[in-house]
């Protein structure tokens, strides 16, 4: 069982369950985690657009499991079909960070 006295903050905690940054543990957790807020993302702009997954994915020029598959942050996305899934699909602009 893992010891949780002394955990202060949540980068603390993250360290302790998923490893130090650049561990292969670590960057799953972080990929999942990323993965989760592009799904959450596309499921809040389709809702405000009052779109179905169906209508959706026929503006963007993909398919409804495409579009499934993202909002349940499974698989692997293809930044240029993401793209075009907003842009085409919810008339909204993407911009990138790097950090």
């Amino acid at each position: 069982m893992t010891d949780y006295k002394g955990i202060k903050t949540f980068d603390e905690l993250i360290e302790i369950e998923h490893g130090k940054i650049g561990t292969d543990s670590r960057n799953k957790y972080e990929e999942s985690a990323q993965m989760f807020i592009v799904s959450e993302m596309l499921k809040e702009a389709r809702k405000e657009a009052k779109m179905t997954q169906e209508q959706l994915a026929e503006k963007a020029g993909t398919k409804k499991s495409y579009i499934s598959r993202i909002e349940n942050a499974r698989g692997d996305i293809q930044l240029s079909t993401l793209i075009r899934i907003f842009e085409k699909g919810l008339n909204k602009k993407i911009g990138l960070t790097f950090l």
